[in-house]
C-alpha cells in the first residue's frame, strides 16, 4: 500500500487508465459523495461559511498538489496593490507547526509556518498569516492590519467555512489526470465544480476541454532567466555562467518536471532530482558530487539554507497573466462592496 502512494500522481497522470487504480475506484466514489455532500451542506445553510468584513478572492485548483498557485498569488496580490488595495494573504501553511493563527515573518522557520507562506512573506510585501483554519488566520491578519481591505486565500477551494466572493481555479500542463477523484484520480471535486468559479488560469496550454458552463479562461506563463546564490541572495547569475558545469537540479513541487523544463529552455545539462511536493529535506538529500552545482526553485530554498556546503543557486520566477484577470475580480470584488 505504501509503494502504491508514493506511485499515485504517476498513475493519475498516465495516458488512459491504470489498472493498479481499479481497487481504490469504491474508496473514490465514497469520498465523490463526502465530498458532494459536504459542499451541499454549505449551501443549504446546514454548515455555516464565516463572512469577513473585507472581501475574500480564493486562488485554488481542483487537483491534490501543486499547480503554480503561489506565482499566482504573488501576481495577484501585485496587481491589487497597484491599483490602489492594500491586500493580505492567508494560507493553511502546508507542513506548519502548531494549529493556532500565526503571522508570518520572513526569518521565521518553514517547519514552523510552512515552505509557500513563508515564501509568500518574502516576495510579496504584504501581510500573510497562516492557520489549518483559513477563517482564524484571516481574522487574526485583519487584527493585526486593520487597513487590510482584500484577503487573498492562498489555496483553500474546499475550505468552505470561509465565505468568499471570488474563486481562481488553476490547472497545469498535467490537466486533471485521469479525470477522477482521489484517491483513484487526482480530482478533488469533480470538472463540473470550475461552473461556480469565477475566472480559469491555466498555467501554461490549456490542458484539457472545461466542461460547458466553465467561467472565461486566462493563461498564465512564469518567467525567470536569472539565478541568485542560495548563500548569498545579492549575488546574481544568468544560465550562461552556469553551463558546461556538473549541475544537479532539485525541485519539491507539485510538478518537479514543470522547474527541469524551464532549465531545458534555458539551455542547461543538469542531472535531475525530482522530489514530493512540501519535501523536509536532509543533508542527504542534497549530498552531490563535491564539484556539483546546485539548481533550485524558490520554494526549495526557503528549506534548504543551511543544508548546501557547495554552490547552490536559487531560479526565482514571475507569473505573467492577461490584465483582463485581475479586472473580473475587481468586478466582482467592488460588486460587494456596492452592495
Amino acid at each position: 500500500m505504501a509503494k502504491l502512494a508514493e506511485s499515485l500522481p504517476r498513475l493519475w497522470y498516465r495516458r488512459g487508465f491504470a489498472f493498479q487504480l481499479l481497487p481504490l475506484l469504491p474508496l473514490s466514489w465514497l469520498f465523490a459523495a463526502l465530498s458532494a455532500l459536504r459542499r451541499l451542506a454549505y449551501r443549504r445553510g446546514w454548515l455555516a461559511a464565516e463572512r469577513l468584513p473585507v472581501p475574500v478572492v480564493v486562488v485554488g485548483n481542483l487537483v491534490a498538489g501543486g499547480a503554480g498557485k503561489t506565482p499566482l498569488t504573488l501576481w495577484l496580490v501585485a496587481a491589487l496593490a497597484a491599483r490602489g488595495r492594500r491586500p493580505g494573504i492567508v494560507s493553511r501553511g502546508y507542513g506548519a507547526d502548531g494549529a493556532a493563527p500565526r503571522l508570518v515573518a520572513a526569518d521565521d522557520d518553514p517547519a514552523q509556518v510552512g515552505d509557500e507562506p513563508l515564501l509568500l512573506a518574502r516576495r510579496a510585501g504584504v501581510p500573510v498569516a497562516v492557520c489549518r483554519d483559513r477563517v482564524a488566520a484571516a481574522r487574526a491578519l485583519l487584527a493585526a492590519h486593520p487597513g487590510c481591505d482584500v484577503l487573498v486565500a492562498d489555496d483553500g477551494l474546499q475550505h468552505y467555512r470561509l465565505a468568499r466572493d471570488c474563486e481562481v481555479v488553476l490547472f497545469d500542463g498535467r490537466g486533471a489526470g485521469n479525470g477522477r477523484l482521489l484517491p483513484a484520480g487526482p480530482l478533488r471535486e469533480p470538472l463540473a465544480r470550475l461552473r461556480d468559479a469565477d475566472a480559469l488560469v491555466w498555467n501554461g496550454a490549456p490542458a484539457f476541454a472545461p466542461p460547458p458552463g466553465a467561467p472565461q479562461a486566462f493563461v498564465m506563463r512564469l518567467e525567470g532567466a536569472t539565478f541568485h546564490s542560495l548563500a548569498d541572495p545579492a549575488r546574481h547569475c544568468a544560465a550562461a555562467e552556469l553551463a558546461g558545469k556538473p549541475l544537479h537540479a532539485l525541485a519539491g513541487i507539485g510538478d518537479p518536471a514543470r522547474f527541469f523544463r524551464q532549465l531545458d529552455a534555458l539551455g542547461l545539462a543538469f542531472v535531475a532530482h525530482p522530489f514530493p511536493d512540501h519535501h523536509a529535506y536532509t543533508a542527504e538529500d542534497l549530498h552531490f558530487a563535491d564539484d556539483a552545482v546546485v539548481l533550485m526553485t524558490e520554494k526549495d530554498a526557503v528549506k534548504c539554507a543551511g543544508l548546501i556546503a557547495g554552490d547552490a543557486w536559487v531560479l526565482p520566477v514571475s507569473a505573467v497573466v492577461d490584465d483582463g484577470l485581475i479586472e473580473k475580480i475587481l468586478e466582482k470584488i467592488d460588486g460587494r462592496t456596492a452592495s
